[in-house]
């Protein structure tokens, strides 16, 4: 019974023996693997450091190690600085590659309207109000411009009122009287002829329409004087 229980025993220990030893050829794995990283960084660092200053060289640019030395303790002084520059390009980053497509859109769209204004001809329309401009501008003097600024308020309600449904009509019905007289065969009136016309229905019309005209323009005449 005492030697079962003494090969269990030594058994375990060699289990745990090669567990060690395992771990043990482990670390020294690692630490080689460490060592030859180390040796082709530094080769890699010797060449990089060989090469810069070849460089240097060549282009003549003097490195005086002090300023090195500062900058290293500038950057190691601002390093939260330089986290908040890169956090906030990154930021920035992200940003753009959020708002490019929609920028994109509003330009395919703000382009495809451009193309539909080009094609009803609005750029065509617009490019004749250039001479309409400058005649403009060469008719009319600063101080024309200013009076015209003045009196833009009454032109404006005159505007208004002329563009009221029953003004527009009398004025079309006048075009439409005056071009359908035949103003080179116009025929002469005597002064009983004349008469007898203001006996007609429509001369008697006429009359009362000029007649009731001329009194509200006299009017609005006093009321204004007063």
């Amino acid at each position: 019974m005492k030697e079962e229980n003494l090969e269990i025993r030594i058994d375990a220990l060699d289990k745990k023996l090669d567990l060690v030893l395992e771990y043990v050829n482990r670390q020294r794995l690692n630490s080689v693997m460490v060592e030859d990283l180390v040796n082709d960084l530094s080769l890699v660092g010797k060449d990089a450091y060989d090469s810069t200053v070849a460089a240097l060289d060549n282009r003549q640019v003097e490195i005086d190690p002090s300023q090195l030395t500062d900058l290293a303790i500038s950057v190691l002084r601002n390093i939260g600085n330089i986290k908040l520059i890169l956090d906030t390009m990154e930021m920035a980053v992200d940003l753009g590659k959020e708002v490019g497509p929609i920028a994109n859109e509003v330009i395919i769209d703000f382009t495809r309207q451009l193309n539909i204004l080009e094609e009803r001809g609005y750029f065509r329309f617009f490019k004749e109000f250039i001479p309409i401009l400058d005649n403009v501008v060469q008719g009319f003097t600063p101080k024309d411009i200013r009076e015209l600024a003045d009196s833009v308020v009454s032109i404006l309600r005159t505007l208004k009122e002329v563009t009221q449904p029953e003004v527009l009509n009398t004025l079309n019905n006048a075009i439409k009287a005056f071009n359908s007289m035949e103003t080179e065969s116009v025929p002469s009136y005597s002064v009983w002829k004349l008469i007898r016309e203001m006996n007609s229905p429509e001369m008697k019309k006429a009359l009362g329409y000029g007649v009731t005209f001329m009194k509200n323009v006299s009017r609005d005449v006093n009321i204004e004087q007063q």
